[in-house]
């Protein structure tokens, strides 16, 4: 018998929103955690999720050579030297940091937003996602698109895969797409493996390539007399690496994703999520033994792809461009070895965008939805992986798959996120009292701005394609919030003795609250509102009222608890005090409480806002207050179906 429609529908949401319930409720929240949780998991030992990180950052060696070589020509090696030094005390210290102070993956961005409130913080973190977004999905396509490159270029397939790139770079996101679709743990075991093959590859690719270096021992004097022909001294050559350095920044892109997938990391068994001392520790490792090892192959390559192939191979259209250390496998070890070796890049680059899309599905989910900035469903994986997918094949059209256009948006992503990350450590190192290391901190986050200005300067299209992202987040989040806007948003309710009382005794009857802004708070306020109330409504005398006061806090937050206090005004007037981020739903979800807690149907109480009613929606939407009764009464429809049981709402 087949499976009647609506039945697979219901399966299919079902399976798309797997882990959505648990949302909030004190059940892991993170894609990491809640899946690692579903299998038994309690993480993975660093150097497996080094691995992880590793697809990213290792990978980069299919292009990173080429890159140094167009930048800097014969200086390459120089100028990989500078980039080393500035990873090795620059980037690695920082971010090492960086997993002290945010031990659950949420990098500089959390460091940073707890330093900002209200509005302000929220758009400044929606800029900081902008450009995580630009350097995780440019990863995943750049990465693919350098793998359809290793591919159309094999000398095996040219002929047959010639003008296809575009479409080989599709089909590879959408594998990988696939694999987080179908479960994402496992996927470290693959990821192990491609480091562990794409390596030892190259190692024999270098081995092979000093060899060449020694026993043709004319290339290296060649390439020494054509850089002092060039350059003229040592300390002339030191400035101009100094000054190409920022073109080689993609070098040190696997940093962000290294703390992104730091949920992964397997702690100590005394670990607790507020002090996961283990993982901390196992991630240090982690980014120190993949930054030694990257650092010791980046020497290494740019030297023997400078002084053994020729420059014009390094330029659009030649056999090297994007793909250096391939041309040497080809040219010194045969086609078959070469061929292996662009099978393992060509794998290892596609896997690269694994880390990258397990660095999205950690931050977005993290805060958008926090923040009413996205549906419900973008706190599940599967949506969300299929979204970024399809942002990513937008992006590999637009760019029409071509790595030297990607690489200006990918550096300024990278970079403004090391920025971040070196500031919000300066900050930290500051509010610690360590002045050493505030004064360290500050100097290398001078270095790492000079890096990025002068990035943006010579690249402009890296910063405008990450306001994009930025325009896009920002905008796509507003929209989400404003068709948010009349969600009951308390995540729960909690009284004091005080309260409890109060709602307890007027449970015995119908419950009549007075919705009041408060201002002197004196005997005369309270007597005035209560007359004006009976008054409007025609409420006898016999009837009692218990007044709700709602400050607001910090309007631009989204989801929050409501804390509710009972107090006793001028010996006469009840009172409940609440604190909350928006006045109207502060309200809701008190009368809901009230009608779940003493089975009674409440009622309560407005006077109609002056003014204009849009200017006073518009007040409500930024900062919690404004059109409090309709607003008030619309979440309670939203949040009740049933009008039998819904709270009753009256306006004088």
């Amino acid at each position: 018998m087949a499976t009647p429609p609506a039945l697979r529908s219901d399966r299919l949401r079902a399976w798309m929103l797997e882990g959505l319930s648990d949302m909030g409720k004190g059940r892991p929240s993170r894609p990491a955690e809640a899946e690692a949780s579903a299998h038994g998991h309690k993480g993975q030992p660093w150097w497996r999720v080094m691995c992880l990180t590793g697809v990213d950052y290792f990978s980069t060696l299919g292009y990173q050579p080429g890159i140094a070589a167009l930048a800097a020509g014969l200086l390459s090696p120089v100028a990989t030297i500078v980039l080393v030094i500035v990873t090795l005390a620059g980037a690695l210290p920082v971010y090492r940091r960086v997993a002290e102070e945010s031990p659950h993956g949420e990098g500089s961005i959390a460091m940073l937003a707890r330093l900002l409130s209200f509005w302000k913080g929220k758009l400044f973190v929606l800029t900081l996602l902008g450009f995580a977004a630009t350097d995780f999905l440019i990863t995943i396509t750049l990465s693919a698109a350098d793998a359809s490159t290793h591919l159309v270029e094999n000398p095996h397939l040219e002929s047959a895969l010639h003008d296809k790139q575009v479409l080989i770079t599709m089909i590879l996101i959408a594998l990988l797409g696939a694999v987080f679709l179908k479960g994402f743990l496992e996927a470290i075991g693959v990821a192990v493996t491609l480091v562990a093959v794409y390596l030892g590859l190259n190692a024999v690719v270098v081995v092979s390539g000093l060899g060449h270096v020694l026993t043709e021992g004319h290339v290296v004097t060649d390439w020494t007399t054509a850089l002092t022909a060039d350059h003229g001294n040592v300390f002339v050559m030191i400035g101009v690496a100094l000054v190409v350095f920022p073109k080689l920044a993609l070098g040190l892109s696997g940093f962000e994703t290294g703390v992104a997938v730091m949920p992964h990391v397997r702690g100590d068994a005394s670990d607790t999520e507020a002090t996961p001392a283990g993982r901390v520790r196992g991630t240090k490792k982690l980014l120190t033994t993949a930054a030694l090892v990257m650092s010791v192959f980046l020497i290494a390559t740019s030297f023997i792809t400078t002084v053994l192939i020729p420059h014009e191979e390094f330029e659009s259209g030649g056999k090297a461009n994007g793909r250096a250390l391939a041309y040497l496998a080809h040219e010194q070890l045969g086609n078959t070895f070469g061929t292996v070796y662009d099978v393992s890049t060509i794998l290892i680059l596609w896997f690269a965008g694994a880390s990258a899309m397990a660095g999205l599905l950690n931050l977005m989910p993290r805060y958008l939805p926090k923040y009413g900035m996205a549906p419900h469903w973008a706190r599940a994986v599967r949506p969300m992986v299929i979204v970024f997918t399809l942002v990513a094949f937008l992006v590999t059209w637009i760019f029409d798959a071509d790595v030297d256009a990607q690489g200006g948006a990918y550096a300024t992503g990278v970079l403004v996120l090391i920025c971040s990350a070196a500031i919000a450590v300066t900050i930290a190192a500051r509010k610690s009292g360590q002045r050493g290391w505030t004064i360290a901190f500050g100097a290398i986050s001078v270095v790492f701005l000079y890096t990025t200005v002068v990035n943006v300067v010579e690249r402009p299209d890296g910063v405008k394609i990450g306001a994009c992202f930025i325009a896009g987040i920002i905008l796509i989040s507003l929209l989400s919030r404003l068709g948010r806007a009349f969600e009951l948003r308390v995540t729960h309710v909690e009284l004091d003795e005080m309260a409890e009382r109060f709602i307890r005794d007027v449970g015995s009857r119908t419950p009549r609250f007075v919705a009041n802004e408060p201002d002197r708070r004196d005997a005369e306020e309270y007597r005035a509102k209560k007359d004006q109330i009976r008054a409007d409504n025609d409420i006898p005398g016999t009837e009692d009222f218990v007044f709700v006061e709602v400050t607001v806090t910090d309007p631009s937050e989204f989801e929050a608890g409501l804390t509710v206090r009972g107090e006793v005004m001028h010996d006469r007037y009840r009172v409940l005090t609440v604190e909350s981020s928006s006045v109207p739903n502060a309200l809701a979800a008190l009368l809901l409480h009230t009608r779940d807690v003493t089975g009674a149907r409440p009622h309560v109480y407005f006077e109609w806002t002056e003014g204009n009613p849009f200017a006073n929606f518009l007040r409500f939407f930024l900062f919690g207050q404004g059109e409090i009764a309709p607003v008030t009464r619309e979440i309670l429809r939203e949040a009740e179906p049933d009008r039998d049981r819904r709270p009753r709402v009256h306006v004088g």
